[in-house]
């Protein structure tokens, strides 16, 4: 499939074009928060966005305030849509706190921080998920609402989640990442729920219909590793391989950001686009 016989059938309204491009994407990236949603950036940038389809982390979604936060797909949505903190590298740029202030005089758990406006997303998808909507479903109503012509996927529409074990102890991801600003040690990371879980809808035909498979540069432990072990997606990237392309996170032995190169190590893997390689 090339690029120009891919765009030549599509439709005009956005509606048809985003149908389009879920039926039969082009480039299909696998990726987790803000290193895949980079990529992605600059990738709708140089391709028409209707023939990209991003594939998502959602294991290290969790439940706080009674609201379901979705940290990866969100940053990936305000990326693409030119809205998110560039500086933070997560959240909406331009944030007020007024809530969260609030809250910590109340002596309310504040230590994950959630903007005024970033609110309203948890809030929409608490609902629509008491409603009876999947997570593949809120994504795709909350990236037309940011103007989004891509297609966004979470990997699973079911309960994975992220769990760290630091001092002997098995904690939630955000517990380690943002609660102890990931400056523990990590002694094993396993993905709760990962072993009865289906892709969501449309991911493996994805994965088997695209021209190119993009490994996004995001944290090979806890962003990729997880999209992986969903069974049936290692299979269909394998099934692709002499499509596949990898961006490395680690550069001369570094992360580009956030703890992935201390995670490798401590976890018995090389700090190098090799480690990265090998344990692929």
């Amino acid at each position: 499939m090339t690029f120009a016989s891919a765009a030549a059938g599509l439709a005009s309204t956005p509606e048809a074009l985003h149908a389009a491009a879920y039926a039969e994407p082009v480039f299909v990236a696998l990726a987790g928060g803000v290193g895949g949603a980079r990529l992605l950036a600059g990738l709708v940038d140089a391709v028409d966005a209707t023939l990209v389809t991003a594939v998502v982390n959602v294991a290290d979604d969790f439940v706080l305030h009674g609201l379901t936060i979705c940290p990866d797909l969100d940053t990936v949505t305000y990326t693409l849509a030119g809205a998110n903190d560039t500086v933070a590298g997560w959240g909406l740029a331009g944030e007020t706190w007024a809530a969260m202030e609030a809250l910590e005089r109340l002596g309310g758990q504040a230590w994950f921080r959630l903007g005024d406006r970033d609110l309203a997303t948890h809030l929409y998808r608490t609902q629509r998920l008491a409603e009876g909507a999947t997570v593949s479903d809120v994504a795709a109503e909350l990236a037309r609402a940011h103007g989004l012509r891509c297609t966004i996927l979470p990997v699973t529409d079911e309960l994975i989640r992220t769990m760290v074990t630091v001092a002997g102890e098995e904690i939630g991801f955000q517990d380690y990442f943002v609660a102890r600003r990931h400056s523990v040690a990590v002694e094993a990371v396993r993905f709760a729920g990962i072993e009865t879980a289906r892709p969501a809808p449309g991911v493996i035909e994805a994965i088997g219909t695209a021209a190119r498979v993009i490994v996004c540069p995001s944290n090979p432990v806890v962003s990729i590793g997880p999209v992986l072990d969903v069974p049936g997606v290692a299979a269909a990237v394998s099934a692709r391989r002499d499509d596949v392309v990898a961006v490395s996170p680690i550069v001369g032995g570094a992360a580009l950001k956030g703890p992935a190169d201390r995670m490798l190590t401590e976890l018995g893997h090389e700090s190098s686009v090799v480690g990265v390689a090998r344990m692929w």
